[in-house]
């Protein structure tokens, strides 16, 4: 097995995700069981493909559940599979995942996945609105914009009015019941990252996940393709994620193409931190 930390260029300063390698023979019992143990925001599993059109086949479980996509943990995997010897058929990895087919490239330095189509998006009802401020502690002129962004995990964004006011936020863990919240703020023009970033998710056993791959890819299509920002947000552009907590993580975004045909991108560094041997 494998622990790879995910969307940091520094040691210890992005998202680890622990990657068991050869997991065929695991139950889902096991896997989830280990999840629960290695108490990671998640834990995958790398299984033979059943599409033949994928390279590896993968699931993902955070302590609480298992998940059909999540963003860290792809790019993780990918790292892990493509460490271990792993050889694609094509010029990108492919992953079989919950959510179908997800392309993996290389981007630089850097691996990068491509945002699959969001499972609901589109506006957020007042009544889950009114959850999402109680949970959050905000007053209803506090919250800029919001958006169903869900791609798998549940999604669902709010935009503040800037960064440090997503890095003010001192949530009410029991008022979250079953939501799972994206949080964005933006920096001024200008700097090293164009937004701040937060992911709260206690419902699945994750208070506070370091940096989300996923919720940053479902913010991306939500921000970018309405132009929610307006010009301040362009179409390539990095968020910073796991300030609050003590990381440093750093999601590149990008947007290429142009109209249905476009795709979000969303990158970062990856690197072992642990290597080693799993006995069940």
């Amino acid at each position: 097995m494998s622990q790879v930390d995910v969307f940091s260029t520094e040691p210890l300063l992005g998202n680890p995700v622990a990657v068991v390698h050869d997991a065929d023979d695991l139950t889902t019992e096991q896997m989830a069981a280990f999840a629960r143990w290695t108490n990671l925001s998640e834990t995958t599993f790398l299984l033979r493909p059943t599409d033949p059109a994928a390279d590896y086949r993968l699931r993902i479980f955070t302590p609480g559940e298992e998940l059909p996509f999540a963003g860290h943990p792809t790019l993780g995997s990918a790292h892990a599979w493509l460490e271990a010897g792993g050889l694609a058929q094509g010029e990108t990895v492919v992953q079989e995942c919950g959510a179908g087919l997800v392309p993996v490239r290389r981007d630089g330095e850097r691996l990068a996945f491509a945002a699959p189509p969001l499972l609901r998006s589109g506006p957020v009802e007042e009544a889950d609105l009114a959850r999402v401020r109680r949970a959050l502690g905000l007053a209803p002129d506090e919250v800029r914009a919001s958006a169903w962004v869900d791609n798998g995990p549940g999604w669902v964004a709010v935009l503040l009015r800037d960064a440090d006011a997503v890095l003010d936020l001192r949530p009410d863990w029991s008022a979250f019941e079953d939501l799972e919240i994206g949080v964005v703020g933006a920096h001024p023009a200008g700097g090293e990252t164009a937004l701040e970033v937060r992911a709260f998710c206690p419902g699945i056993g994750v208070p506070e996940d370091p940096v989300t791959g996923s919720l940053n890819a479902g913010v991306a299509q939500w921000l970018l393709g309405e132009r929610v920002l307006g010009e301040h947000l362009a179409s390539s552009y990095v968020a910073a994620q796991g300030t609050a907590i003590g990381r440093r993580g750093r999601v590149h975004v990008d947007l290429v193409g142009e109209g249905p045909d476009d795709e979000v991108w969303v990158g970062g560094a990856t690197r072992t931190t642990i290597a080693g041997e799993l006995h069940l």
